[in-house]
C-alpha cells in the first residue's frame, strides 16, 4: 500500500487566484494535508508545557514540517505554481 503513496501524479489543485496550492485532488493530499494538521496540533499542545529548550526544538520541528509541506505540494500541484491574477 505504502508504493501508492508515491506513484507518480498530481495530489493538489492550483489556485484559481493567486500564487501557490488550492486543496488536494488525490487520496494523497489529503493524508499529506490531515497528517500534517494532526501532527501540528500535537506539537502545539505539547509547546504550552515545554521548557525553553524543548520550545525550541518544537518550533524548529514546526517549521521544518512546514517547509517539508510547502516542498510536496509545490512538486504535486497540477499546472504548478505561478501567480493567476
Amino acid at each position: 500500500m505504502l508504493h501508492k503513496f508515491f506513484e507518480d501524479g498530481h495530489w493538489f489543485a492550483a489556485k484559481k487566484f493567486g500564487y501557490g496550492a488550492g486543496l488536494p485532488i488525490a487520496w494523497q493530499g489529503w493524508v499529506l494535508l490531515g497528517g500534517y494538521i494532526v501532527t501540528m496540533a500535537i506539537l502545539a499542545a505539547t509547546f504550552e508545557h515545554a521548557s525553553g529548550a524543548v520550545s525550541i526544538v518544537i518550533v524548529a520541528s514546526m517549521v521544518l514540517l512546514t517547509i517539508g509541506l510547502i516542498v510536496v505540494a509545490k512538486r504535486r500541484t497540477e499546472g504548478g505554481w505561478r501567480w493567476r491574477p
